[in-house]
């Protein structure tokens, strides 16, 4: 299987910084994972050459320019692809989006045992798209619990409940 995929993703995250005189470089990497069966592959812009104002800046309030950069990515480089050559892209800048995962993790954890205890829904808010479905495949490996998402953006959330007994 060709890494195209990984190099346009690449190629496309290092102009983009490079237009934004941002002098820095992109690590690309297969994450031997799937999203949605697509191939998925983390882009690592290279913070050595970046002061912390620009690190900050990247990431923005609550990984906001992150995400954004992150869904253009993955709205661009598939845009017009046939399906062997889409992907999933992360973009990952000085380890934000692994602490964030840790985070989320920890966050579905509560949400589960709480849900379990308590026998209520559990709504989970201030989580974008990514993230609740990062949410989504953390907790699909529990087979007495359900989510879904509610809600329009911006005010759209993930709940967690008990699995219903009827196999629904």
């Amino acid at each position: 299987m060709s890494n195209q995929p990984m190099q346009r993703g690449q190629q496309w995250l290092e102009e983009l910084l490079h237009l934004s005189s941002l002098p820095t470089r992109v690590e690309a990497t297969d994450t031997d994972e799937s999203q949605d069966d697509k191939p998925s592959y983390w882009l690592t812009i290279d913070q050595t050459q970046l002061t912390s104002a620009h690190i900050q800046t990247l990431i923005g309030p609550e990984g906001t320019v992150l995400d954004a950069i992150q869904y253009l990515a993955n709205s661009i480089l598939n845009l017009g692809q046939g399906e062997e050559l889409q992907a999933s892209y992360t973009v990952e800048l000085d380890g934000y989006r692994l602490r964030r995962q840790e985070e989320l993790r920890a966050m579905a954890t509560d949400a589960a045992e709480q849900v379990r205890q308590t026998g209520q829904e559990f709504e989970m808010k201030s989580l974008s798209s990514a993230e609740r479905r990062q949410v989504h495949t953390f907790l699909k490996e529990c087979d007495d619990l359900e989510t879904e998402s509610r809600g329009q953006e911006p005010d759209r959330r993930l709940v967690v409940r008990l699995r219903s007994q009827n196999g629904s």
